[in-house]
C-alpha cells in the first residue's frame, strides 16, 4: 500500500478537514410539524438509515438546531446504548435532525478524507480496539463521548488508496442493498398475490383451526456457547419484515423436539424491543442454515405449523396480511418491552378460503420465496466477504488489487 500517515479525529477536525458534533438535545416543546424528523440510534442501521420515525423538531427551532440539521453525505455514528452502527445520511427529500446519542462526521476536504472510507474506518479493528477502552469507563450504558472520539488515531491512506479501498467495499454493500431491495419488493408481490387469489373474504375462521402454535425454548447465556445447533432470535427479524441470517446465536442448551425449526417452516414474533412496535406479530419462513445442523426457536418466537392439509404458503400469506399484525399488536402488553398475548394468534380471525384457492396461492408463493432465500444466502455470503476484506484493506494487509480478485470470484 502507498504511504500513510496517522493522524487523530481532533486534528483532522482542527485542520478544517472534518466537522463533528452531537445530535440536537430536544425539549417536548419543541416538538411539532411542519419540521424536522429526528433522527435516533434505533433509525441507524450499518450502512442504512431509516426515515420513519415519528417525532419532529417544529421549524419554528430551526435557528436553535443550526448546523445539527443533517446533511446529505454525513457520517453517522451510534455512540449511547449499542455504540458503533455507523451509515451515511443518503439524499432525502425532509429536513432531519439527530438525537443526542448519535455523532455527525461531515466531510468538509475530500482531498484529505473521503467520507465512505470514515465509515467503513468505524467498522474497523483499529477503531474497536480504541473505542472499547473509552465506552467501558461507566457503570451505566455503554457511551462514547465527543472528547473520546477526537482522541481517536485513524491511519489513513492518500485519498486515492482511500478512493480505491471504498470501491471495492462499496461494490459488496451495493450489491447487499440491491438484494434487500428485491427481498422487500417480494415480500410486496406475496402479499398482493394473495390478494388476487384469495380475495378479501368476509367469511372467517379462528386461526387456530388453521394451525397449531408452539412457543421457543427459554434460554441461559451459559448456553450461548459454540455448537452446531442455533437459535432463532429476535434479530432474525428485519423491521421492515423478511428474515435475517445473522439473528442466529449458537446454542448448547436442551430443547424439545418440537421447539425445533426444519428448514420451510414458520415463526412469529413474540416479544419487541423497538420504540415502534416494528416486530411484534411479524411472520418469517425461516430457510436453512449451511453452518448448523439445527435451528431452534428462541423464546421470544413462536413455531406455526399448519394443521391437516392447509399449505403452509397459505398460512404465511395470511400472517403477512396487515389485518394480522394489527390484530397482533393490539393484543401487546407491556412498557419498555412488549410481550403477545397467549391468545393473540390462535384467536386471530383468519380469512375462510377454499382449499384450492390455498393450493393456488401456494404455487404461486413457493419460487418466490425460494428466490427470497437465494437472495437472503447471497447477501450473507458478500456480507461476510466484506467484514474479511475490510479489516485487510483498512491495515494494508491486502492490497486493493487483491481484493478486486475476490470480487470477481464472488460475481461481483
Amino acid at each position: 500500500m502507498s504511504s500513510m500517515r496517522v493522524t487523530s479525529i481532533g486534528e483532522l477536525v482542527a485542520a478544517g478537514a472534518l466537522e463533528i458534533g452531537d445530535g440536537y438535545r430536544t425539549k417536548r416543546a419543541e416538538h411539532g410539524r411542519p419540521g424536522y424528523r429526528i433522527i435516533r440510534v434505533a433509525d441507524v442501521m450499518d450502512d442504512a438509515v431509516r426515515f420513519d420515525g415519528l417525532d419532529f423538531v417544529s421549524d419554528k427551532y430551526a435557528n436553535s438546531i443550526g448546523g445539527k440539521a443533517g446533511q446529505a453525505g454525513d457520517v453517522l455514528l451510534t455512540t449511547k446504548g449499542t455504540v458503533g452502527r455507523a451509515a451515511i445520511l443518503p439524499e432525502t427529500g425532509e429536513r432531519v435532525v439527530y438525537s443526542p446519542q448519535l455523532c455527525y462526521f461531515r466531510v468538509l476536504n475530500t482531498d484529505a478524507i473521503v467520507p465512505r472510507f470514515l465509515r467503513y474506518w468505524f467498522g474497523s479493528t483499529e477503531f474497536w480496539n480504541q473505542a472499547a477502552n473509552r465506552m467501558n469507563n461507566t457503570d451505566m450504558a455503554a457511551y462514547i463521548n465527543l472528547g473520546d472520539i477526537r482522541s481517536l488515531l485513524v491511519t489513513l491512506p492518500v485519498v486515492s488508496e482511500q478512493r480505491a479501498i471504498t470501491d471495492v467495499l462499496g461494490a459488496l454493500d451495493d450489491k447487499i442493498v440491491a438484494n434487500s431491495r428485491l427481498i422487500t419488493k417480494i415480500g410486496e408481490v406475496l402479499e398482493a398475490t394473495f390478494a388476487l387469489i384469495c380475495g378479501q373474504s368476509d367469511a372467517t375462521i379462528p386461526f387456530n383451526e388453521l394451525a397449531t402454535v408452539t412457543k421457543g425454548v427459554a434460554y441461559r447465556s451459559a448456553d450461548l456457547r459454540t455448537s452446531s445447533t442455533a437459535l432463532v432470535t429476535l434479530k432474525s427479524f428485519h423491521r421492515n419484515g423478511g428474515y435475517s441470517l445473522r439473528g442466529l446465536k449458537d446454542y448448547a442448551g436442551p430443547f424439545k423436539a418440537a421447539q425445533q425449526i426444519s428448514p420451510g417452516e414458520l415463526v412469529v414474533a413474540q416479544t419487541d424491543l423497538t420504540q415502534a412496535a416494528e416486530v411484534v406479530g411479524r411472520a418469517v419462513r425461516v430457510p436453512g442454515a449451511p453452518n448448523y445442523e439445527k435451528l431452534v426457536a428462541s423464546s421470544d418466537l413462536a413455531i406455526i405449523r399448519p394443521r391437516t392439509n392447509t399449505p403452509v404458503e397459505f398460512l404465511l400469506g395470511v400472517m403477512l396480511q396487515g389485518r394480522f399484525r394489527a390484530h397482533c399488536r393490539s393484543r401487546t402488553s407491556g412498557t419498555t418491552v412488549l410481550h403477545l398475548g397467549s391468545d393473540a394468534i390462535p384467536s386471530f380471525p383468519a380469512p375462510r378460503v377454499s382449499s384450492d384457492q390455498q393450493k393456488d396461492y401456494a404455487a404461486a408463493a413457493r419460487p418466490l420465496l425460494e428466490l427470497r432465500d437465494s437472495l437472503e444466502y447471497e447477501a450473507q455470503s458478500l456480507g461476510s466477504t466484506r467484514d474479511t476484506l475490510l479489516p485487510q484493506l483498512m491495515s494494508g494487509k491486502l492490497r486493493v488489487k487483491d481484493a478486486e480478485k475476490v470480487l470477481e470470484g464472488a460475481g461481483v
